[in-house]
């Protein structure tokens, strides 16, 4: 939950404070710190500090989320699995002496004795399988088995302090455990190979795709969070007075200043771009009905461009604009003009009803050094008339998703067979968490350049996202379609040989796929895998060369993989 949006604890009000027990505070601190991902509302956490002294709220409040101060995606991970209640039988986060020692042996016990191993294994199939919603309803509200029960399941011994909160508040607790238990997918053993990838894309039917920014940066339009990405690129500069590069997509910073956005907007706005390799693959799987959906992060349109129907366009997009003030909805068209020159779009809705108003009133509508009855609505010098901004209707830091993403994903659950994600890191809220509400059972591949640590994919394919897919389509024996005609009837040469296929000339310096030891894991041209690539060597095993060297060519290929033509 955004601490913005939560209501501050009764200040100043009488009640009657007691100590923290060691086990009731690390309880208590993890509950809270689950907060940052888990919707709660403020009544929640009320009840959650009920009874508590000013001091002792302050204390129990002030923890330092690791996830929220690195930027390395080892600690990418949601907050709640940084410092869970799973943890807190006393095995974590505790220092010698801090718990009775008896009180977890007790608390153990009773867990234990609270269900048999093969109903507790029906149970996580179950939530696995078939979501939270499904088994909220099965065991709380038809079993009607009481909460704190149920907590036994996932390892949750509640404190006695905790047991007694209100019935919404158990739940809360619940719904931490059962987001924990979603994100613990196990891998599929059965599928590790590009030959296994491209086999479950011949025969799936029911292809969820999860897109970002990754796979529009060939088109000329830069990703967020990259070394080389919009943020760090605006971080760099320093042109402007923000804590954080990511406040340009702050709702709450736009409203006080929409000059900041608008000044960079054009960079990625959709003008003259032509859809990637990546988007017309989509296109490909659609043209095949193998497309369930397409949920896109990207608010560049590009899959509308590519004709892509099955799109869901999670964080709205630039084809329609709003304004602020009085709600007024234009097509996006109507500002790209001021985008492109970095100006801020104003309402012009506002303008005519501003206009009539001061009219109404027998005063002229201009301003000094204008002409009688002329306003340049588009003008930033608008600032002082009760004018509305306009803002696109691209979903900002501190917006909820519209009801269509919740709708899609309900009804999508029951249908995908597969699941591919390309390019995108899965760090914004709530489509990175689109993959813990699916089916574990459901085969997942990842085509992204850097790897995602905080979920657990079947088969990986690091690399640049473009490469990936045509070398996937030349293993399926697929023609990409070519780009022409899809940019409002621009017609663009094929970057490709006859009827789409790799021309020889492309085959120069280009390399072969290689795989990382024995694992799922394999490189392409461009992989950035760091660490992540050493510890999977370490885990699976490196396949080297007979004087212990290796190289990005000595590695396992796949079957009938033609040796790279090195220029």
């Amino acid at each position: 939950m955004d601490g913005a949006q939560r209501k501050p604890p009764c200040q100043g009000a009488e009640m009657k404070t007691k100590a923290l027990s060691p086990l009731h505070a690390l309880q208590l601190r993890a509950f809270l710190n689950a907060a940052e991902d888990i919707d709660v509302d403020p009544d929640t956490i009320e009840d959650l500090l009920e009874g508590l002294s000013d001091d002792v709220r302050s204390e129990v409040t002030e923890f330092e989320s690791d996830v929220e101060d690195s930027d390395t995606e080892e600690l990418s991970v949601p907050v709640h699995e940084q410092r869970s209640p799973h943890a807190l039988n006393g095995n974590e986060d505790l220092e010698d002496g801090d718990i009775d020692p008896s009180e977890i042996r007790a608390l153990e016990e009773e867990a234990k004795q609270a269900w048999a191993k093969d109903e507790i294994k029906k149970m996580m199939h179950h939530l696995k399988e078939r979501g939270m919603s499904s088994f909220m309803r099965e065991y709380v509200v038809v079993q009607n088995i009481p909460v704190v029960k149920l907590l036994f399941a996932f390892g949750i011994s509640l404190c006695p302090e905790l047991r007694n909160k209100r019935s919404k508040t158990l739940l809360y607790f619940l719904r931490v455990a059962i987001s924990r238990e979603l994100h613990l997918r196990e891998k599929l053993p059965q599928y590790n190979t590009i030959s296994d990838a491209v086999s479950l894309i011949a025969n799936s039917k029911r292809i969820v795709i999860l897109t970002g920014a990754g796979i529009s940066v060939s088109c000329g339009i830069p990703d967020f969070r990259s070394r080389n990405g919009l943020y760090a690129t605006l971080k760099e500069r320093g042109e402007y007075d923000l804590d954080d590069p990511q406040q340009m997509f702050d709702i709450h910073y736009f409203k006080e200043n929409p000059t900041v956005f608008y000044s960079f907007a054009s960079q990625i706005y959709p003008s003259n771009f032509i859809p990637s390799p990546c988007h017309r693959f989509i296109k490909l799987l659609e043209d095949k009905d193998k497309l369930l959906r397409n949920y896109t992060q990207n608010i560049d349109t590009l899959e509308t461009l590519a004709g892509i129907s099955r799109v869901l366009q999670c964080h709205g997009s630039f084809k329609t604009a709003t304004c602020l003030q009085c709600r007024t909805k234009v097509p996006g068209i109507a500002i790209e003009r001021q985008i492109l020159e970095q100006r801020v779009p104003y309402c012009k809705a506002c303008l005519e009803a501003h206009r009539a108003t001061e009219a109404r009133k027998g005063k002229p509508t201009k301003k000094k050094g204008k002409r009688k009855n002329e306003w340049e609505e588009d003008s930033d010098e608008n600032d002082d008339l009760p004018v509305g901004v306009m803002k696109p209707d691209i979903t900002f830091f501190g917006e909820k998703l519209t009801d269509d993403y919740d709708q899609a994903l309900l009804a999508d659950r029951e249908k995908v067979d597969l699941l591919l994600v390309i390019g995108t890191s899965l760090k914004v809220s709530p489509v990175s968490e689109t993959l813990s509400h699916l089916p574990h059972s459901v085969p997942q591949i990842l085509i992204n350049k850097t790897p995602i640590r905080h979920i657990n994919p079947d088969i990986v394919l690091l690399g640049n996202a473009d490469d990936i897919v045509q070398h996937l389509c030349e293993r399926l024996q697929w023609d990409l379609p070519p780009p022409s005609g899809m940019n409002g009837g621009l017609d663009v040469p094929a970057p490709r040989g006859i009827n789409g296929k790799r021309g020889s000339s492309d085959m120069i310096g280009r390399r072969e796929p290689v795989r990382v030891g024995e694992s799922h894991a394999w490189l392409f041209d461009g992989a950035e895998g760091g660490k992540w690539v050493q510890d999977i060597k370490e885990k699976y095993g490196d396949r080297s060369s007979a004087n212990g060297t290796t190289s990005h060519l000595e590695h396992q290929r796949e079957p009938g993989a033609k040796k790279a033509r090195i220029s």
